[in-house]
This record gives C-alpha cells, structure tokens and sequence, in this order.
C-alpha cells in the first residue's frame, strides 16, 4: 500500500474557484460539481485559496435573507491551503487526514494545481487494497 499515491486516485480536473467570482456563481459550481469544496486558483493556476460548503453557507443564507449578493469568493476563502503533491504516498495522506484536518487537498506539483483528492478517493484506495489482501486463490 505504501506505493499507492496520491496521483493513483486524485480526481485530474477539479472544480476550480477564482477570487473574483460571485459566491453565487461559486455556490452554483459547487453543487453541479457536486463536492464539499475547491481550490481559489489564480490566473497562473497557483492555488491561492479554498472555499468550502461551510464557507458559502453563512453568507449565502443572509444573501438569500436579503436577495442580494454583493460578495466575492474572496471575501470568505481560507488562504491557508494545505496542499500535497502528486507523488505522496496514500498512507502519509490518510495519516494527514485523521487529525481533524480538511477532508479534500488540493494536488499540487510545481506550484500549480493539478488535482484534487479527498477522502473518498483515499477510501477507495484502501479498499481496494484490502480486497486485494483477502482474495482467496480458488
């Protein structure tokens, strides 16, 4: 299992946010992508936030509250990304994600985005390596 990485199972094309985006654009994005949240990305692809459900959920309830929508992904993203590269080992990742960290990382290789893993995808990997451990010759 310690040679299953991160670039075996990250999702290649994910969705992306840009800092000057509507956050009801951004809601609208998210849930079509149906995902928890994405990487802010500028002009580079350099990721330089991350919006989640919980960060839309406030300001789109008063938004809704009062039918305007007057804020920006800026002004509710998290700038401190924690990013992993491409060639991290599943397990380093799954040991990353038990400790109340975010539950989906941007993939990153030379400073830019290229992917995106979460959980999911690091479940789907453990799975598949305990079937492969308990399959029985026949």
């Amino acid at each position: 299992m310690d040679s299953i990485q991160v670039k075996d199972y990250m999702t290649y094309q994910p969705v992306t946010f840009t800092p000057d985006m509507p956050l009801t654009a951004a809601l609208a994005k998210l849930l079509k992508a149906n995902r928890p949240g994405g990487p802010v990305i500028d002009k580079q692809e350099h990721v330089i936030g991350f919006i989640s459900e919980q960060d839309l959920l406030d300001k789109m309830v008063k938004a809704s509250y009062f039918c305007q929508d007057s804020h920006l992904v800026s002004d509710c993203m998290h700038t401190e990304v924690l990013t992993v590269e491409p060639d991290m080992s599943i397990i380093e990742l799954a040991d990353l994600m038990q400790v109340g960290k975010p539950k989906v990382y941007p993939v990153v290789h030379n400073q830019k985005l290229v992917g995106l893993i979460s959980r999911t995808e690091v479940l789907k990997a453990v799975e598949k390596n305990l079937v492969n451990c308990f399959k029985h010759p026949v």
